[in-house]
């Protein structure tokens, strides 16, 4: 007489998806029928838990009525009757029993709604069917004894309360029949008696009812509490199933209560050989975890490395604490994951990010992390360290000439070597370019860096064989120690990087050492740098003019204009000392454009016959502005192209020749001279004068000098005349001091002659007294 049965207390066994196949999350549905069949599991376990009250009050009541009828009817109908309660009351409850034991398949068919009620109105009937017809026989302290039993019956409806329509069914069959029996079978209609048989049915129906109700709620709530579990059942058992992760949980005594089979697998041990144990322990007795677990907080991203038959394995694990409804701690539950992959997915990436792709050496963020290491060490165990910051000599033209794929075969082989020759004495990196940078753990022998340090310079020296051609190239060394030259890592970079500075200069193919004078000498750059950057807006520089003569008549026919620095407590700084500096820093480029601009104006001031040279940095050649530059301060003081030369040296053609070539061309295309300054000195030029751009050589007063003394320095002067007049040159000789020298510079063909002979660079002021005293002599 009961719905579907499916025991609530059944316990929540391991079910295969394939089982259940409307069991899907996803599916509103499929949940809806899942509760119907939960709500019928707890109809039938409460109808199994009231059967046996609801058969003894049965049995007990038609026992009691029976004993009523006894002497007033037929005593054979009496039992037949006994003996059908009874049976009926046997039927239903080993129904209610066989239901509830055979419960469990939450997808069986939902029983149609009349078969409970048809169920208890047809035992009522049953129940009600002889004291109904016998009632009017009975005396009437039978006739109390009848409705007694007869009430108590309604009252045993509560038996029935799971089921709500049987349950007033019961109750509706029960009433009706008393009422009836006492209707046809009184002979004294006593209205007291109808109104207590009805108030007291319609107090248990009305209770019962509330009972009924509840009842039934509480079953629903249950369903949908054992539907959202069973959602989340599920999704765990997906979860470990498809291999995201596993569950874990412990007790208060961080034991083993429950964990994933995958776990157990990763450590290739039984789940019996980790329940009841310490997880900690079983993890391989982390601290950090029993540490964790301890302070009975939340945590998450808890990271450990294992030791499993399968190698070192890492796992990641997150948990929260269990807290019982009375406030006490019970354990923890969490998740964890298999993160090995992750890790060395993440190593891969740190290496790539540490290293220098071309030679596989640690890049300059690696060498820093390795010196403060190394920083770090020697601070705590007074084992100084050290940095070796290298330098190739001569690198730029193997990729000028052999082209970058010789270049960085070289770079590697180079790599090659100092890893080598450093073995395990410190790390090799590569800074970029053709830097790179050596950490040295242990530099407390100086003897042994200092040994180190020429084997490096002998092994990079030696010639490289790139594709059955030659290279050879050199190296220079700058070396600070740590903790004794700097404390911070910036601050040996910075020592080791003077260090470098000062072998270059020495002429390369060195190592130097880091020292107090070098510092001296940096603070001082330094300094002088600052001034220099204030120096243009302070007024403080000068251009000095020195005379150029016609070698033919000795008539004045220009000037050479010369930067000088005033400086308020220094003096005159020569331009030896701050041209190269401006270079260096950049500020070349600001300094050029003064001087331009202040040459062209006292050439405003000049008569169209002088003409002024002024000499320009091959930096300043890289501009491609430099052009308009020059045009632009032409314009303003209203000087004509020609009357302005710019001179630079053969250093041009050690950097961008290309670009300074295409800048060269745009000035000589505005009108202005171009002059090639001390020619003969520095790189080889030769192949760049039939390129149209220089209408005048200079002579190095070196060469004017040696030619006192020196026959084939003589030759070398007639070799380049020789070669201006091919290219339609004018040939300029320097640092003409004597009579001698400018009489012998004549003869040899020079044009201009420009020397402490005829005048020491001077001001603007005596330029222009000169200029005039030479127009007022030649006038004369």
């Amino acid at each position: 007489m009961y719905h579907a049965p499916v025991s609530a207390d059944l316990p929540e066994e391991e079910v295969p998806p394939a089982e259940m196949p409307e069991a899907n999350v996803g599916s509103d549905a499929a949940a809806a029928r899942l509760r119907e069949a939960d709500v019928q599991n707890g109809q039938a376990a409460v109808s199994a838990l009231f059967a046996p009250y609801f058969a003894l009050a049965g049995a007990g009541s038609a026992l009691l009525a029976g004993w009523a009828m006894y002497g007033h009817s037929n005593l054979a109908l009496i039992i037949g009757w006994l003996a059908a309660v009874g049976g009926g009351h046997w039927f239903t409850y080993q129904r209610a029993m066989d239901l509830a034991l055979a419960a469990g398949s939450r997808s069986a068919d939902k029983r149609p709604d009349w078969i409970p009620i048809t169920e208890a109105l047809a035992l009522a009937m049953v129940w009600c069917s002889l004291p109904v017809y016998t009632f009017g026989t009975l005396s009437p302290d039978a006739q109390v004894v009848m409705g007694g039993a007869m009430g108590a019956m309604v009252i045993a409806a509560v038996a029935l309360s799971a089921i709500p329509a049987a349950a007033m069914a019961w109750i509706g069959a029960m009433t009706l029949s008393l009422c009836v029996a006492y209707y046809f079978g009184s002979p004294v209609q006593d209205p007291k008696i109808g109104v207590t048989i009805l108030a007291a049915a319609a107090i248990a129906i009305s209770g019962i009812a509330r009972l009924t109700r509840w009842t039934y709620s509480q079953l629903r709530a249950i369903a949908n509490v054992r539907s959202q579990a069973e959602s989340v059942r599920l999704l765990l058992r997906e979860y470990e199933h498809r291999g995201v992760g596993w569950l874990w949980q412990v007790d208060s005594e961080n034991r083993v209560v429950y964990i994933s089979s995958r776990m157990t697998a990763l450590l290739g041990r039984s789940t019996s050989q980790l329940i009841g144990h310490s997880l900690p322990a079983s993890l391989g007795g982390s601290s950090m975890l029993g540490q964790t677990l301890l302070a009975r907080q939340p945590f998450a991203n808890l990271e450990m490395e294992l030791k499993t038959r399968r190698g070192t394995r890492w796992i990641s694990l997150a948990g929260d604490p269990i807290i019982d409804m009375s406030g006490q701690f019970q354990g923890f539950r969490g998740v964890g994951s298999d993160i090995t992959e992750v890790r060395k997915t993440q190593e891969r990436l740190t290496n790539l990010a540490n290293m220098d792709v071309l030679s596989g050496l640690p890049n300059r963020g690696r060498v820093r992390q390795l010196l403060g290491e190394a920083l770090s060490t020697a601070q705590s165990t007074n084992v100084p360290c050290a940095i070796m910051f290298l330098d190739l000599d001569g690198f730029k033209p193997v990729n000028d000439t052999f082209g970058h794929p010789k270049g960085d075969a070289v770079l590697k082989s180079v790599a090659q070597r100092l890893v080598k020759e450093v073995g395990d004495a410190g790390h090799v990196g590569r800074m970029g370019g053709d830097e790179f940078a050596i950490v040295i753990r242990d530099a407390q022998g100086r003897k042994v860096v200092e040994d180190l340090a020429n084997r490096l310079i002998r092994s990079v020296a030696a010639p490289y064989q790139i594709d059955k051609v030659e290279i050879r190239i050199g190296v220079s060394i700058g070396c600070a120690f740590g903790p004794i030259d700097g404390q911070t890592v910036d601050d040996l970079i910075q020592k080791a990087d003077l260090a470098l500075y000062q072998a270059k200069n020495q002429g390369r193919g060195t190592c130097c050492y880091f020292n107090d004078d070098m510092r001296s000498v940096a603070e001082h750059k330094l300094r002088l740098e600052q001034d220099l950057s204030n120096a243009i807006a302070a007024g403080q520089l000068r251009l000095m003019y020195q005379p150029l003569i016609s070698a033919a008549d000795q008539s004045l026919l220009g000037f050479e204009a010369l930067i000088r620095w005033h400086h308020p407590t220094r003096g005159i700084v020569p331009p030896n000392d701050f041209i190269p500096l401006a270079e260096e820093t950049g500020l070349i480029m600001s300094l050029g454009e003064w001087v331009i601009e202040e040459a062209c104006r006292a050439a405003a001031t000049w008569p169209e016959n002088i003409t002024v040279a002024v000499n320009l940095s091959a930096r300043q050649l890289v501009l491609p502005a430099l052009p308009a530059t020059v045009n632009a301060a032409l314009s303003r003081y209203r000087v004509q192209a020609n009357r302005l030369e710019l001179e630079v040296t053969e250093t041009v053609f050690l950097e961008d020749t290309a670009g300074s070539l295409d800048v060269l061309k745009r000035l000589r295309a505005l009108g202005v001279g171009i002059a090639l300054d001390d020619f003969g000195t520095g790189y080889s030029s030769l192949g760049y004068l039939n390129k149209a751009v220089f209408h005048k050589l200079k002579i190095d007063g070196s060469f004017v000098r040696e030619a006192a003394r020196s026959k084939e320095t003589i030759a070398i002067i007639q070799s380049i005349v020789q070669l201006a007049k091919n290219f339609r040159m004018t040939v300029t000789a320097e640092g003409v001091e004597t009579a001698d020298d400018f009489t012998r510079m004549k003869d040899l063909g020079c044009h201009q002659i420009q020397g402490y002979l005829f005048g020491r660079p001077m001001s603007y002021e005596r330029a222009t007294d000169l200029i005039h005293g030479t127009a007022t002599k030649m006038s004369a």
